[in-house]
């Protein structure tokens, strides 16, 4: 076996953010963890677990194994920024909440990575019956794929909210408390927000009055906990209104509710033409705010088994038009059908590439008319386009010198 240390991508500039840290991990065509553990090994298990369908007691890792996925990841959280800087095409997805099965089908749906990029917005642990199954596949990816795919942090990737909803309760009845805080210790690390394509500002809950310039979120100092109040609290768990206009006190007890006058000056003064976030269930998985200028994705269908939502995950493709691709709700029953179905696609095609078995969406039909946003449905009602007109293509050579661009395939 080989090592190698993880080589940053030249776009990805991390000279200068305070959490730069070298990072060695294994790498060959199946990436090693240390001198002892196959990362292809873990994310097959994983996988096989979630296409089973079955809630085992224990998780199909070892606790050394789950141990060593955290103290590896963390180094890899900490290597790259606190404010991630990409460039499409990335797909954009919303809370996840331990619903495992879900999972699967959304990267079915929208590819396994390395086939397509992605950035998650945060939530992946509590509510749901799997969540150690969920972040431990997402921390594997995030190993194996560091340049293409990116994890941020949600409210619940925090030690006081796990302890209420779930996570803590699954660790301790299926591990351990000790692993509990293991994950705590790679939660303190997640990076907060991200830019996609110096326009599309992206965070799991919303703004923050204590935001002045990018440059702020930049300056978070990492590992941290959430505090109670201020600029990472309200990142993580502030919500748009649409009759507020300028700052209220939240419903939940935490942060604000920002409304149209405060949405509309963020944009302007930092030259964005979206802000895209998650942190609310919304019917069909995602909702626009203030004639289109935010929008929510919130990616768990029929959410805990009670709303009867879609889940959605946003296409960002290079010249910036956005697609939503959606996952049907489905009840215990249909879901379980339908991965059986696709776990025997899985072995009898086992000798060919994953994604040969899995059914994906054909391209939506687009419009361009004068609005600033246009939705398009998608002929099978499961996905719909907008574009952001101001975003020409003069524009974007102008910036492909300043924002990272994903290795396609690259893995470490």
């Amino acid at each position: 076996m080989t090592t190698s240390t993880i080589l940053s991508n030249p776009h990805l500039n991390t000279n200068n953010h305070p959490n730069k840290n070298n990072n060695t991990l294994g790498n060959n065509h199946n990436t090693q963890i240390g001198q002892t553990f196959d990362i292809d090994e873990m994310i097959n298990k994983l996988l096989d677990v979630g296409y089973s369908t079955k809630i085992t007691k224990s998780v199909c890792l070892k606790n050394t194994e789950i141990t060593a996925i955290c103290l590896a990841v963390r180094e890899v959280f900490l290597s790259q920024p606190t404010l991630i800087e990409l460039s499409p095409p990335v797909k954009i997805v919303g809370d996840v909440h331990g619903q495992y099965s879900d999972l699967i089908r959304l990267f079915e749906m929208c590819g396994f990575p390395p086939n397509s990029n992605y950035l998650f917005l945060g939530d992946y642990v509590d509510r749901g019956k799997q969540s150690l199954e969920t972040i431990l596949l997402l921390l594997c990816y995030k190993i194996k794929y560091p340049e293409n795919f990116f994890l941020l942090r949600g409210n619940h990737e925090c030690a006081n909210v796990t302890r209420v909803y779930g996570f803590y309760d699954e660790c301790k009845r299926r591990c351990n408390i000790k692993i509990w805080k293991t994950f705590i210790d790679v939660f303190n690390c997640l990076p907060i927000s991200a830019v996609v394509a110096s326009k599309i500002f992206c965070v799991h809950g919303g703004l923050s009055p204590s935001l002045n310039n990018m440059n702020d979120i930049r300056r978070i100092q990492r590992p941290t906990d959430v505090p109670d109040f201020g600029l990472l609290n309200d990142l993580l768990w502030s919500d748009p209104s649409d009759t507020a206009t300028d700052w209220e006190d939240n419903e939940r007890g935490v942060s604000y509710c920002f409304g149209k006058s405060v949405i509309g000056e963020f944009l302007t003064r930092h030259d964005f033409d979206l802000i895209c976030r998650a942190h609310m269930v919304v019917e069909d998985g995602y909702e626009f705010w203030n004639e289109r200028t935010l929008v929510t994705i919130f990616s768990a269908p029929n959410y805990c088994g009670e709303f009867d939502n879609f889940g959605a995950v946003m296409s960002v493709s290079e010249d910036l038009l956005c697609a939503f691709e959606l996952l049907k709700p489905l009840d215990g029953a249909a879901l379980k059908k339908e991965m059986l179905k696709k776990r025997r696609q899985r072995f009898c095609l086992f000798d060919i590439p994953i994604l040969s078995s899995f059914n994906t969406l054909t391209p939506p039909l687009v419009f361009f008319t004068a609005q600033r946003v246009q939705l398009v449905a998608h002929e099978n009602s499961s996905c719909c386009a907008f574009s952001l007109s101001l975003l020409h293509q003069h524009h974007l050579n102008a910036i492909k010198h300043s924002i990272y661009r994903f290795s396609p395939g690259k893995s470490l």
